[in-house]
């Protein structure tokens, strides 16, 4: 195909993307009231349980409506995702092999199921956990005491929550990408089993500076990575490519004789 087919191919595909995001953020914007409510639910239940009523506040007349846009953008991001991929593998596929085909198909299932595993994970497990310790931190007032209570704002909510959810779905996709690299045999599956104490550190040090600064959100990270890191290693070790022997270079034939 010349390069200016290529690139009327590559512009529809980027045209059937952004108009797919601009119907989804338009959408997620009529809703987005109560995809906020479903964002804020776990502090909320965490509230009631202490006896509070649930609310978060904003101090500026702006900052309601910019974070409904926010949470429109975040929600037509998931929502437009598959469609943004499909589109992507339409304009890669014609240039694959069929054993290429075959050998990306999987990492293309897998790559958004892991992205929702994670961000599933830090909105049903980390966030009750993390928002009760740091609800914990109030204090009632008295006489001779000083009250501290939680006056949360809705941008900086979802600043936090938007950053944990996407930290999570990202770190996820940790065997896609180095089952990646083997596949590719820029990496072994040799080498991730001798640098793995430094792989667990490593994890340890992302939580330590994606996740906020506490031990329950920082561990909630740290180990599923260092348990994927193990299940990177399993699913690289079936599709790396095996080394070429002596007797396979025998049989190769020769360019001459190909030609």
């Amino acid at each position: 195909m010349p390069l200016l087919d290529h690139l009327m191919e590559l512009r529809r595909r980027l045209i059937w993307s952004l108009a797919t995001f601009v119907v989804a953020f338009l959408v997620c914007y009529h809703f987005s009231g109560e995809i906020y409510r479903f964002l804020a639910a776990p502090l909320a239940s965490i509230m009631r349980q202490k006896g509070e009523q649930p609310h978060l506040i904003y101090t500026a007349l702006y900052e309601a409506f910019f974070t409904y846009v926010r949470v429109a953008v975040f929600g037509a991001f998931f929502l437009s995702f598959p469609m943004m991929a499909i589109q992507a593998w339409i304009f890669i596929a014609p240039g694959l092999y069929r054993n290429e085909k075959k050998a990306f198909a999987p990492f293309l299932i897998a790559t958004p199921l892991l992205f929702l595993a994670g961000a599933a994970l830090a909105y049903y497990l980390v966030f009750p956990f993390a928002w009760k310790f740091f609800l914990s931190f109030q204090q009632l007032g008295g006489e001779n005491q000083m009250g501290i209570e939680l006056q949360a704002r809705v941008s900086e909510y979802l600043n936090l929550v938007t950053k944990m959810i996407m930290a999570f779905g990202i770190c996820f996709e940790l065997p896609v990408v180095l089952t990646l690299l083997v596949r590719a045999g820029l990496v072994g599956t040799a080498l991730l089993r001798r640098i793995r104490r430094y792989a667990y550190v490593g994890a340890f040090a992302i939580a330590a500076v994606i996740a906020p600064p506490d031990a329950i959100t920082m561990l909630g990270l740290a180990i599923p990575l260092v348990g994927l890191y193990e299940v990177s290693i399993l699913a690289a070790r079936m599709v790396e490519p095996k080394p070429v022997t002596a007797d396979d270079d025998e049989a190769l034939p020769e360019r001459g004789d190909a030609a």
